[in-house]
């Protein structure tokens, strides 16, 4: 794919998100995406054959810019918990979030699309991910004696409920700065913070 036809499809995924923002999945369409990228209908079928593999698209980008711990944000001399903490505090803001955010699309998709073959779930692949990043976390916090905890990977799938809970209830629910502070503070006296 040659540089131009790379920012053409740049640009589309950048239009296509700021829709999927605004109207969930299942209210956009082809026709919207089109005019909201000022292209012909046939521009946009030269990069995507549907809606559906655009959101995926920017379901992968998502996912990839979620990573759980980048390294640009970790002090070198960070403890466990000082780690655990800075995790913490980026999920409240996402929970928090209420604009420019992609969770009711996402929700959605998921929703209509029933149960994806695992390889296809990128939602649940980040997910595991995430367990998996955390009980190593969890137990370096043990063994520094930072943490205290008998079920470590028990514990991190535990935090990723209760993040994923919270996310739920934000976007139908609402939730306030308390609760989600309430919920962290138990995960952290969990671990005998």
């Amino acid at each position: 794919m040659g540089e131009k036809s790379e920012q053409k499809r740049r640009h589309i995924i950048e239009a296509a998100r700021h829709i999927f923002e605004e109207k969930g999945y299942k209210q956009v369409t082809m026709k919207d995406i089109v005019e909201a990228c000022n292209i012909s209908r046939g521009g946009l079928y030269l990069h995507f054959g549907d809606t559906e593999s655009i959101f995926c698209e920017i379901l992968r980008l998502e996912c990839k810019s979620m990573e759980i711990f980048r390294g640009e944000d970790i002090d070198e001399d960070a403890t466990a918990a000082d780690i655990l903490l800075l995790f913490l505090k980026e999920q409240k803001r996402r929970i928090l979030q209420k604009e420019n955010t992609l969770d009711r699309a996402i929700y959605e998709f998921y929703f209509d699309n029933g149960e994806l073959p695992k390889k296809d779930n990128l939602l649940k692949q980040q997910f595991e991910t995430s367990v998996r990043i955390l009980k190593k976390l969890i137990e370096t916090g043990v063994e520094n004696g930072e943490f205290t905890c008998d079920d470590c990977e028990g514990k991190a799938r535990n935090i990723m409920y209760v993040i994923e809970g919270l996310k739920i209830n934000a976007r139908t629910i609402g939730i306030t700065d308390e609760a989600v502070d309430r919920e962290i503070l138990y995960i952290l006296s969990e671990l005998g913070l």
